[in-house]
């Protein structure tokens, strides 16, 4: 069987969440509550903001069969293993004959509701993520804090499915 279309994309976005994670895990507790104008938040906050959102994006379009966390309680090694769970149900997800314009309703807690194609669902989780994993490493820049590779190609260099070739003229 062959993987979904979007099996990298995902894969990539759970593994680069992951591996911010595993980089902040070395912070102190000082560290964590470090912000940057321009961010959405302190580096904590953000990565609770980020795990929690890809969770709720994963229930609603799963029917509630993934469920939601409390992750403004959660330590980085939770939000970690959450993460690390979204991965099989996103390939999953995207395993299924999937109708990028089936409209996907967001019913809130105030009353009201967001409706949104499918395609245009699943690109903001990818949006999202990418977002927000930037601001932690520019958070992690000014504090003079290296931020782990986590481009597409450094997970595709991971994964072993980049080659680099050097051609002679």
């Amino acid at each position: 069987m062959t993987r979904p279309l979007f099996a990298d994309a995902f894969g990539h976005h759970v593994w680069a969440t992951q591996r911010l994670i595993d980089a902040c895990l070395a912070l102190s507790p000082e560290q964590l509550q470090a912000s940057a104008p321009g961010t959405y938040g302190t580096i904590i906050e953000t990565i609770r903001h980020l795990v929690g959102g890809d969770v709720s994006y994963l229930s609603l379009l799963t029917d509630g069969r993934v469920t939601s966390i409390e992750e403004d309680s959660m330590d980085l090694d939770e939000l970690r293993a959450a993460i690390a769970a979204n991965g099989p149900e996103w390939i999953s997800l995207l395993e299924q004959d999937l109708d990028p314009d089936a409209n996907v309703i967001r019913y809130r807690e105030d009353g009201t509701e967001s409706h949104a194609p499918l395609g245009i669902r699943l690109a903001q989780v990818l949006h999202h993520g990418s977002d927000h994993r930037s601001q932690v490493c520019t958070i992690l820049t000014t504090l003079g804090v290296e931020p782990p590779a986590i481009d597409v190609w450094d997970f595709a260099e991971k994964d072993g499915r980049l080659a680099e070739v050097v051609t002679t003229s």
